[in-house]
């Protein structure tokens, strides 16, 4: 049996309780979930102490499972720290750098706040990003640069919209199987 830990790293709207993160969290075992920020929620470096943050928390091999912005926590977490990570799963990325429909945050704030540029660096652990043909927050061809430029295996999940509850996602149970993959 594995001794990894899984960490939920929920994006810019945190814990959605119909959510797949949510849902998958109440599945897994030895489960922990990055902690929403009670002040500066736009602001990407305290996204990513709090990703650290939860870290610290545990002990032993960890996969990361990120969604949304929260891939792009992960991205700039990795070029500030050095913890060893045994994998993560990057489920539709948002392109922070290209322009999202009305009732997001604009380009100016995500830069005000820190967002840009993303992290072009290859992380430095095994991830799958699994990519959206349709998402409204990010291309297809964005996500296979980002692929490329992070070293990810790159997973075309078809047209899935932003793979969370609005595009008709509760429960994605491919996560399990991708998890189980990332934690050989």
């Amino acid at each position: 049996m594995s001794t990894t830990s899984f960490l939920i790293v929920p994006g810019l709207r945190d814990h959605v309780a119909d959510h797949w993160q949510t849902l998958l969290a109440a599945k897994l075992p030895r489960v922990h979930t990055v902690a929403p920020l009670e002040t500066d929620k736009l602001s990407c470096a305290a996204r990513v102490e709090a990703l650290q943050a939860a870290l610290q928390q545990i002990d032993g091999p960890v996969i990361l499972v990120a969604h949304s912005a929260g891939v792009m926590m992960v991205a700039h977490w990795a070029q500030k720290y050095a913890r060893p990570i045994k994998g993560a799963l990057l489920a539709t990325p948002a392109d922070v750098e290209s322009p999202f429909p009305a009732g997001y945050p604009t380009t100016a704030a995500l830069q005000a706040n820190g967002w840009l540029p993303v992290p072009r660096q290859p992380l430095p652990f095994p991830s799958i990003l699994a990519a959206s043909r349709n998402d409204p927050l990010a291309s297809f061809e964005r996500l296979e640069q980002l692929a490329s430029d992070w070293h990810s295996e790159l997973l075309d999940l078809g047209a899935v919209g932003h793979l969370n509850p609005a595009a008709g996602f509760g429960e994605w149970p491919q996560a399990e199987e991708l998890l189980r993959r990332l934690d050989r």
